[in-house]
Parts: structure tokens; sequence; C-alpha cells
């Protein structure tokens, strides 16, 4: 059944005549966008304890501390935490019984006059959902792209409201709260690029997961989370960084994949640019990858979480991006940073990026996507590929490209922009993840041999891509060194 959208007044109102919700308005940055609505649509003493807009930074830091950015997630909590306190301390006594309090905030740089900024904003909601409860909280992160202040500051009101709405109405099913998060808009003007789940109403929630979803629904194009399940926020975590990517499926994550890494950023910091202490690396799934290996389509929620905790086990951060073609992932990353920008990648991927049958929905071709790759200092590192038969390995001096881009090729070796991995561990060249993943799932232990230890004891514990278990025995009888007949996924 299609889900039913209600609108913005409808949701403001409903969240106005339901008698448990009581709680604190603070928006900082764009105006008191949100609780306009809530004012607007009648029934709001029910709901408002209290609105403020502390737009001055020195009234600001007396109220909330001092930050050294006003619109970042470290100035959004202080906001969280000192109007949701302030409520519990003065109101818990006389209503606490039949009321879940709540305090929303936002702080927000919408277009300024010149129309020169960023325009983005932390907003987020603490809340009980039901009186007398432990803490939930949602915190999500969204770029404004209407061209017109006055249109942000709309935007930024029905995002406000629908977060408002889901936290009360949808805590029970967040893909849902995911969704509504748009309703009554469209990507072309909001984009939420970081949303994170926590307190009891989601302690079963996997952010991970929900970061997966934005991107699925196309709210976002990417999404970063770290080692240790944390979601990231791209244009803090990458903020004045060096960034070394490693495109891969990761299913499983090999010995191949982590020399990749390792040899590229060896290169990498060797840049008279790059300081070793500012690169991040990232190991990108495409979420053309993962539907690749889904049946119709659809994501299996069971693969991508075993691609993601064999990386954490090997200390990766993350990156799922809907970005397909490299050009499009540059532009990204160049968008959250001015710093170098490295890709690593083996020599049969390097083929497929001079196959001109992959630029024919670009006007300008192979041209336009080459321009738009590399004109931000932007570096490829190459991985060589072993052909197990004859011994040779194909690097960038003998990869084969179609004779009419050569000269293109030739230039951009030439020109520094695509790099030979001659510091690569030659034991690891005749790894490659889908034998590995066939020998994992026909039982074949021989697989272990080509993975981390770290990523062998998650695949083995948890029965990760197919590996089979074991049939249980009785206490005292020896263990058959068998699989059962049905492998799990």
């Amino acid at each position: 059944m299609p889900r039913e959208i209600l609108s913005t007044e409808q949701k403001a109102l409903a969240v106005n005549l339901d008698p448990r919700r009581y709680g604190s308005f603070a928006e900082i940055g764009a105006g008191q966008e949100v609780v306009r609505w809530f004012f607007r649509v009648g029934g709001a003493a029910g709901t408002i304890a209290k609105s403020m807009s502390a737009y001055d930074m020195s009234v600001s830091d007396a109220i909330y501390g001092p930050c050294q950015r006003y619109v970042c997630r470290q100035r959004l909590e202080a906001m969280l935490d000192h109007e949701h306190r302030l409520n519990l301390e003065r109101l818990r006594e006389v209503r606490g019984d039949t009321t879940g309090f709540f305090a929303f905030a936002d702080t927000v740089a919408a277009r300024n006059f010149k129309g020169t900024n960023e325009c983005h904003g932390w907003m987020g909601i603490r809340f009980q959902a039901h009186p007398r409860d432990e803490d939930s909280q949602i915190v999500i992160h969204v770029r404004m792209l209407d061209k017109e202040n006055a249109a942000q500051q709309e935007a930024l009101g029905i995002v406000g409201v629908n977060l408002i709405y889901g936290a009360f109405f949808l805590n029970h099913e967040p893909d849902l709260l995911i969704e509504s998060l748009l309703d009554n808009l469209s990507t072309r003007r909001i984009e939420i690029d970081m949303i994170e789940f926590s307190g009891i109403a989601f302690r079963h929630v996997d952010n991970r997961v929900m970061s997966l979803r934005l991107v699925q629904l196309g709210l976002s194009n990417a999404a970063m989370f770290s080692a240790t399940g944390e979601v990231l926020q791209p244009s803090e975590a990458l903020y004045k960084k060096a960034i070394l990517v490693e495109r891969g499926s990761f299913r499983p994550t090999t010995h191949v994949n982590l020399d990749m890494l390792r040899a590229a950023r060896e290169k990498f910091v060797a840049e008279e640019d790059v300081e070793p202490d500012d690169v991040v690396a990232l190991a990108e799934i495409t979420m053309r990858n993962l539907r690749a290996n889904a049946e119709g389509g659809d994501i299996d929620l069971r693969d991508f979480l075993a691609r993601v905790d064999c990386l954490a086990a090997c200390g990766m951060t993350v990156l799922i991006s809907d970005y397909f073609e490299y050009f499009r992932l540059a532009a990204y990353l160049s968008r959250h940073t001015k710093k170098k920008i490295g890709i690593t990648m083996g020599a049969a991927s390097l083929a497929e990026l001079f196959d001109e049958n992959y630029y024919t929905e670009l006007e300008g071709g192979i041209l336009e996507s080459f321009g738009r790759l590399f004109k931000n200092n932007l570096k490829l590192y190459i991985y060589p590929l072993l052909n197990r038969t004859s011994g040779e390995l194909t690097t960038v001096e003998n990869l084969q490209v179609a004779p009419d881009i050569r000269h293109l090729y030739d230039y951009l070796v030439g020109k520094g922009c695509i790099e030979q991995l001659d510091n690569y561990n030659p034991k690891y060249l005749s790894t490659f993840s889908r034998e590995v993943l066939r020998l994992i799932q026909a039982g074949d232990p021989g697989w272990v041999e080509h993975v981390p230890e770290e990523v062998a004891e998650v695949i083995r514990r948890r029965y990760f891509f197919g590996h089979p278990r074991r049939i249980p025995v009785a206490t005292g009888a020896a263990a058959p060194d068998c699989p059962t007949a049905t492998p799990a996924g």
C-alpha cells in the first residue's frame, strides 16, 4: 500500500493536538521557520513551552557555551542538551507523569546576501517517546539547494516539521521516518547527507543501514560511517583533508584490498602537497555494486552489513555512494576539500575507465569525463593485474587501450595523473575476490589464506558470504568437520 503523505499543516496540527508532547524550539541562522508552522496551524499552546533564537554570537555563547563554528554538530548538541535539561528541570514535577518532553534545535547557514556561502545546517530533536521515558534523539545534516534565501527557509521549515512528526509518530518504523523527511519537498530542494538515531526508542537501529537508506532513497548521493559504526557528516569528516579512495566490492575484504590501499598511501603521502597526518582513507562501495549482487535489484542488507563489518574489522572508514562514474565521485570529494585527492584501482578498472562505451550519455564523451575527473589535481594509483596463465602483469606501461585514445592515455600518464604502484606485495597478486567468495561458499578452508586474520574471524563467527554453518552436536560428541546442506547467507 502506498504511504499516505500528510501536508505540512496536517503534521504540525497532529503534533499540537497530541497532549503528550510538550517542549522547546531553539533555532539559529535562518529564522524560526520550523516553530512558525506550529504557531500557524493553531493549538500551539499545548505543544510549545518556549521558542527562541540566539542570533548574536556572544548571546549564543553565553547560553550554550563557546564554539569555534556556529553551524556544526557541536553547537547543535549543546543546544539540545541545554534546552532539554531546562524542560525537565522546570516541568518534570508538574506534568512529567503525562508528558513526553522534547527539545528541537537547528543551526543553519542559509544563502547570504552575496550568495557566496555554503547553504547547510544541522537539525535535531531529543525527546521522550513516552512520559518518564529515557531520552531518544535524531540528528540530521541538510544541504539547501534552492537559489533564494526565502525558498531555503521555507524548505527548512518543512523538513523540521517532518522530523518532529516522524520522531513522535514513526519512531517505531525508522525506514518510513527517513522516507518521510522530504514529504512535500523534493531532492532538488533539500539533500540530507547524514542521519543518526540514538537512545532507547532506537536501541535496535543500525545507523549504517540508515545511512544506506539515505542513498537508496535518493535523499543523498553519498553517506559515510567510521569503523566503529559512527555516522560521519562528510563536510566535517573531510574538511581540509587529503583524501585517498579505494573503490571495490569488498566481498569479502582481501589482502589485495589492503595492500592496494597501503601501497597507494605510501605514494600519496610522498606527494609534496600532502601531509601524512591530514590523509583520510576511504573504502567506497557504489550502490550499483550493491545492487549487482542482489536478486531483483533490491539490496540485501545482510550482504551489505557483511561487507562493512569486514571493513570495520580492518579499521576502515566506509563511503556508500551513488556515483558510478569516477568523475562524479571526484566532483563530490572536491566539494568537501581543497586538498589533494587520490583514487587507487586495479589495472582492470583502469582499462574500463578508458572504454569509450561508458561515456555515450555524455555530450563530450570520454574527453568531458576526463576533463572533469582530473581538473582538481586528482591522481590515480594503479595496482597491477596478474595473468595467472602467462604470469604476465598488466600495468600502466603495457595497458591496452583503443588506438584513437592512445594519445590521451599517454598524455595523462606523462603528466603524472596516472601512476603505477611498484611497491605492491607480489604474493597477493593471485588473489581474486570472486574466487575467494566461491571458496567460502563451498566450505573450502583455502579461502582463509586470502583474507586478513581479522576478516576471517568475522566471516567464520557470523557465517558471512554463505559460509557454511556447522552441524550442532550433542555434548561430549566429536564435532563433524562438514557443513550443513544449506549454507547461511
